[in-house]
């Protein structure tokens, strides 16, 4: 069975470049927000998530946080602008597993989702 990867990110563009290189390998579910993602935790089985720090109302930290303690289980890649580095670095400290900049070399993306599957 193929892993199941929920991606969050407001911005549509990169939600689909996302997609795209992931698809062949696995499942791959979308989320526009924060909370769309939450909602999604609740009623999908998911392996992975890759989430995008900077999100207007609920943004990738504030996510974060929501999800501990629920999906502790998840592992958590963050996306991230090369401004933002501090936040991941703080999410980092709260569990996160990994993140990478965007914009990013899709082979490095799939480098580091591998890496993470082969750990559990």
């Amino acid at each position: 069975m193929r892993k199941r990867i929920l991606v969050v990110d407001d911005d549509m563009m990169n939600l689909k470049r996302t997609e795209i290189v992931l698809n062949k390998q696995y499942e791959v579910t979308l989320a526009k927000s924060g909370k769309e993602a939450l909602g999604l935790l609740e009623k999908k089985k998911i392996d992975l998530v890759l989430l995008d720090v900077a999100m207007p109302e609920m943004d990738g930290i504030e996510t974060f946080k929501r999800m501990k303690g629920r999906y502790d289980n998840i592992p958590v890649i963050f996306l991230t602008a090369s401004g933002e580095v501090d936040d991941v670095v703080n999410a980092i400290k709260l569990g996160a597993v990994n993140y990478l900049k965007k914009p990013f070399v899709p082979r490095d993306l799939l480098d580091r989702v591998t890496k993470e599957f082969e750990k559990q």
